[in-house]
């Protein structure tokens, strides 16, 4: 039976709908990955917000980073919605492209002449499917060969070397190992208490230097006795991360980079599944509890930083 991507002619534009989101973001890598190495003749463009074009700068899979409008989208061969909603629905319509995919659980559906159904039926698998998994099976249904997902791919321009300095408080610290911690998240259930992580980072501080980082509508105060880089652009946080010995956070779009790039991360998790939003393909332990985020003792995550100091 013909695949979808065989009707797709040889050398097409695909444009790859990828609105927002770090964590989607670095997990639609995998992939891509998938789709330039079964089609490499084909053209990727991803169409995502300008914050996160980071995630896909330097990438040997994607041929163009365009802005979410219209013109971004015109001309494709294929449309591929991976972002969902109705705004990615309604640039995928706008793109008047013969072939526009998009999951089948998506609103819209009469945006897609191709309806991808859900991963289970793809991987041939009943278990909660890894975010990486889900979007990996867009690419098998679509016609790539069912094959093992690769580890996120990020720009090796952000890989920093063992001349790594960190700058702040006006002074350059002396050259060691460092860890990145990440207090942050999105809700305050999927955040450790703030004082836990400074428990961490003075426990750990003998060995590696810790570095907190935080977003532009986080408040570091409480971690100024440490290093930290705050309100920082994604480049900066990604050269920060790709440099570490250790990462150790909640579940959030850091903690997802830091898989991307190889380096072992401690994730704690509250609400969300981490079946679903594990670290993807690095080593790494994830810390639960049916309590909350609250209930993880800071004992629990010391252990598991010991067990990840394998690159210190």
């Amino acid at each position: 039976m013909t695949t979808t991507l065989e009707r797709v002619p040889d050398g097409a534009r695909v444009a790859i709908i990828r609105l927002r989101s770090l964590g989607d973001c670095v997990l639609t890598t995998p992939a891509l990955s998938l789709l330039k190495s079964h089609r490499p003749d084909l053209d990727l463009s991803v169409v995502v917000e300008d914050r996160f074009r980071a995630v896909f700068e330097g990438n040997p899979d994607v041929s163009s980073i365009l802005p979410p409008c219209v013109r971004s989208v015109r001309g494709a061969g294929m449309c591929l919605n991976l972002h969902g909603g109705t705004r990615s629905a309604w640039l995928t319509v706008a793109s008047g492209a013969p072939v526009r995919a998009g999951f089948g659980h998506y609103r819209l559906q009469a945006a897609y002449n191709v309806r991808i159904p859900r991963a289970q039926g793809v991987l041939g698998v009943e278990r909660t499917v890894h975010t990486a998994e889900h979007l990996a099976s867009a690419m098998f249904y679509l016609g790539v060969p069912v094959q093992e997902i690769p580890r996120a791919r990020l720009p090796h321009a952000y890989a920093r070397g063992p001349e790594t300095r960190i700058q702040s408080h006006d002074r350059e610290r002396v050259d060691r190992p460092y860890a990145v911690l990440h207090p942050f998240a999105s809700r305050a259930d999927k955040t450790w208490p703030a004082e836990r992580f400074l428990e961490v980072a003075r426990s750990m501080s003998g060995e590696m230097e810790p570095v907190f980082l935080a977003g532009p509508a986080d408040d570091a105060a409480p971690f100024t006795e440490f290093e930290t880089l705050s309100n920082a652009p994604l480049q900066d946080v990604m050269s920060l991360i790709a440099g570490a010995s250790l990462f150790v956070g909640n579940d959030s779009g850091p903690a997802h980079l830091a898989a991307g790039f190889g380096v072992p991360v401690v994730a704690l998790f509250g609400p969300s599944d981490p079946a679903i939003w594990a670290p993807w393909k690095t080593t790494s332990r994830v810390i639960t509890n049916a309590a909350g985020l609250a209930a993880i003792q800071t004992s629990e995550v010391l252990n598991a930083v010991e067990q990840m100091k394998v690159r210190a």
